[in-house]
């Protein structure tokens, strides 16, 4: 980690006592969500992270709990620093603010996270289905959501696959 980057993980991590964690020379802050945008807004405004280059989420039903993180990507371009924050949400209903009034275009990776986990963002300015069809019921990518597929037969599942599978009848 390069002076620069230290200095504003340092001022983050003493101010509001937040987790910081580096893994292959990437750093991670583990932020809690009603400190988050405050804490996006400080290294925008006072350790020069200029750019949000991505806004996204993980669901790690049901192994863990909290059951959602909102990750956020932002990156210095002056100093050619990349750091990474994580908000932890709860529950079936999670929310966290707006990044809009850091970033603007945040709307947009917002609208993606909100149409495919359900994560509502108060004080969005445009919270609406971005990739599905506005009548979509459901959110694709929770882990609880249904998949719709057809089981994979394998030797050991065989009977079982068999017995829900339909099967024309037989006309000789």
């Amino acid at each position: 980690m390069n002076d620069t980057l230290q200095k504003a993980v340092s001022a983050i991590t003493e101010k509001y006592k937040v987790e910081a964690t580096e893994f292959r020379d990437e750093v991670t802050l583990v932020t809690p969500p009603e400190k988050t945008i405050e804490i996006l807004q400080v290294l925008h405004d006072e350790h020069a992270f200029d750019l949000l280059l991505d806004l996204t989420a993980v669901d790690y039903w049901p192994e863990e709990e909290p059951r959602f993180h909102i990750v956020y990507q932002i990156y210095s371009m002056s100093t050619n620093q990349l750091l990474r924050l994580r908000a932890p949400l709860s529950g079936n209903a999670p929310a966290i603010a707006t990044a809009e009034r850091v970033w603007p275009g945040a709307n947009w990776y917002e609208r993606e996270v909100w149409d495919m986990f359900g994560i509502r963002f108060e004080g969005s300015s445009d919270l609406r289905r971005i990739i599905m069809p506005y009548e979509w019921e459901g959110f694709p990518l929770r882990k609880d959501y249904p998949l719709g597929y057809e089981e994979v037969q394998f030797s050991f599942n065989k009977e079982e696959i068999m017995t829900k599978k339909p099967h024309p009848e037989d006309r000789s």
